[in-house]
């Protein structure tokens, strides 16, 4: 069994699909509308197969998003080495995202960066 895709409701959806081409090299499909409910979706794909649907629609709540919360919490992102980390850290840190934690060593031995995307869901990225 494998994970087919992950899915996040978005506000701004063509902002945030061009973060994730941008910053993680995602590829997207065309954007899918549903007429009646007004649902927009972009298939991202990635690499090595995995996928991210992003949604919007019109009558979505908007909620706050503590750090610390029960659910899911984070993507995590391989970039095959300590080089890539580093220098996608300091890229986004360049462009104003805000670093939650790394670049560092992990008390279970990750070396990541902990960043927010532009809605402020949590991306991690690792070797």
């Amino acid at each position: 069994m494998k994970i087919e895709h992950i899915a996040i409701y978005v506000q701004d959806i063509e902002k945030m699909r061009v973060f994730y081409e941008t910053y993680l090299n995602a590829t997207s499909h065309a954007p899918y509308m549903n007429p009646k409910t007004q649902l927009k979706t972009y298939f991202l794909t990635f690499e090595e197969g995995a996928r991210l649907e992003l949604m919007c629609r019109p009558d979505m709540a908007l909620l706050d998003k503590p750090l610390y919360r029960t659910g899911f919490t984070h993507l995590a992102f391989s970039l095959g080495s300590k080089e890539a980390v580093d220098a996608l850290t300091q890229r986004i840190k360049e462009h104003g995202y805000p670093i939650v934690s790394g670049p560092r060593i992990t008390g279970d031995g990750y070396y990541e960066t902990c960043f927010l995307d532009p809605e402020g869901n949590q991306i991690e990225i690792t070797i």
